[in-house]
């Protein structure tokens, strides 16, 4: 099956290992999986190895391919990684912007489609506008569309969510699970919201200190007992008058 599966990845910082002996079957293309998980677990530094920004060993296949044992150059025609927050003083209009990412990316100029990526993340008025004069939700949404123009086998999301307000949480969240299946790419986000996750995500895999400890289907593997040893909070699922899957949070377990 074609997709990115993970075997015996370890990876950090320095000497530091955040991410011990981490191993995930088959994420398959099309599809979206959410990283879930405390703060320091390991899920940015995951997003950072295998775009080739941390020091890392084992094997992370895409398709056939060791992402690993490729040179820098060669994993960014595969893969595309959006950090939590673009580098300041960027002075470039937001359109130019993500024509450049375009190009750079080894595709011919297409102002037509980065313009119709602008207005399908809803900031197309903002397309002469300059980044270093954007509000860090809207420089959020740009970078979204610079990543998405290059077309990637494997889109990485850290926190894209995080300076948004609700409507567009919802509605980024919709645009990254079309684009990825109409572009037949592998998708990992990392969110905070648990309801986000089962909402959109096809998988999710919950990590705590830098293991795995659960992945699947989300309204298998979010329940109540993982609440409880990945956060240390008491929850439950309930189901909504839609009959979705709703996670509400009753307080945390005291130690």
């Amino acid at each position: 099956m074609s997709g990115l599966s993970i075997n015996a990845l370890c990876a950090g910082y320095g000497k530091r290992k955040i991410i011990d002996n981490l191993t995930i079957s088959t994420l398959s293309r099309g599809e979206v999986t959410v990283l879930l998980g405390p703060n320091g677990c390991g899920k940015s530094t995951l997003l950072r190895a295998l775009a080739g920004l941390n020091r890392a060993s084992g094997e992370a296949w895409l398709d056939e391919v060791n992402l690993l044992s490729l040179p820098l150059a060669r994993r960014a025609e595969k893969v595309v990684f959006l950090p939590q927050s673009l580098p300041q003083g960027v002075h470039l209009q937001v359109l130019e912007s993500v024509i450049v990412a375009q190009r750079a990316s080894g595709a011919e100029r297409n102002q037509a489609r980065a313009i119709a990526l602008l207005e399908e993340l809803g900031i197309a008025h903002l397309a002469m506008n300059y980044l270093d004069r954007l509000s860090g939700g809207q420089k959020q949404l740009v970078g979204l569309a610079q990543s998405l123009i290059c077309r990637p086998s494997l889109l990485l999301l850290d926190e894209p969510l995080s300076a948004l307000d609700l409507n567009y949480q919802f509605h980024v969240m919709d645009v990254v699970s079309r684009e990825t299946r109409i572009r037949d790419m592998v998708t990992l986000v990392v969110v905070h919201d648990i309801n986000i996750a089962l909402r959109h995500a096809t998988q999710v895999i919950m990590l705590k200190e830098g293991r795995l400890i659960d992945s699947g289907d989300p309204q298998t593997v979010i329940s109540a007992e993982s609440f409880a040893q990945v956060y240390g909070v008491r929850g439950r699922v309930e189901r909504c008058s839609q009959g979705k899957a709703l996670v509400i949070v009753d307080g945390v377990i005291e130690k």
